[in-house]
């Protein structure tokens, strides 16, 4: 199934950086092959590959290729699958190599995903509806799980603690200051203070 837009044009709702995202061209599939429309070629292949994350133009093509595997619906390659995979990723704007692989199979899974919901909406068998509903469901949770990834990625696994209340008892002792925590490293700026010293 495909559907088409009434315009021609498109454009990106949801970009970290609209000016990129627009300027990168459009992919298309002609005769099984997959035409990159710029008028440069090379300059078409390093805007598209920044737009998705890609290293180099080895790392672009594969990544198109399976994009192009993706989005096949009755054994063919689809043009509006491919489109919409391509035009997600790069709202997702990756930054890096693990980043684009991460979002190709984030937009690969929701077009599996929204291929169940159409198989699941056209079928009266409650077997085939019990199968696509538990498909669905794992392919959600895929998908939520993969969006925490990314975002543990982008974040470098840092997870911020805020301490608003801190009470010490007499003869305690605390440490006062702004702490950065890593792996194996603790660091405060200020040191030790003691419980008496501190105003009541």
């Amino acid at each position: 199934m495909t559907t088409s837009l009434t315009s021609p044009e498109t454009t990106a709702i949801a970009a970290s950086n609209r000016a990129a995202i627009i300027a990168s061209p459009k992919v298309k599939l002609r005769r099984r092959r997959i035409v990159i429309e710029h008028p440069d070629t090379n300059t078409g292949e390093a805007l598209l590959a920044e737009a998705l994350g890609a290293a180099d133009r080895d790392a672009l093509h594969g990544l198109l290729s399976q994009l192009v595997k993706a989005s096949v619906v009755a054994r063919k390659p689809d043009q509006g699958n491919l489109a919409f995979m391509v035009s997600t990723l790069k709202s997702i704007a990756p930054r890096d190599s693990l980043e684009s692989m991460l979002a190709a199979q984030m937009v690969s899974i929701q077009v599996a995903t929204m291929r169940c919901a159409c198989r699941l909406a056209c079928t009266d068998d409650v077997q085939q509806q019990e199968s696509l509903t538990r498909a669905m469901t794992r392919l959600s949770r895929t998908f939520a799980a993969q969006i925490e990834a990314l975002n543990r990625h982008r974040s470098s696994g840092g997870c911020a603690i805020t301490v608003q209340n801190l009470s010490v008892q007499d003869g305690g002792k605390a440490v006062v200051g702004n702490f950065t925590q890593h792996t194996n490293l603790i660091a405060a700026q200020p040191g030790f203070v003691d419980a008496a010293a501190l105003p009541a």
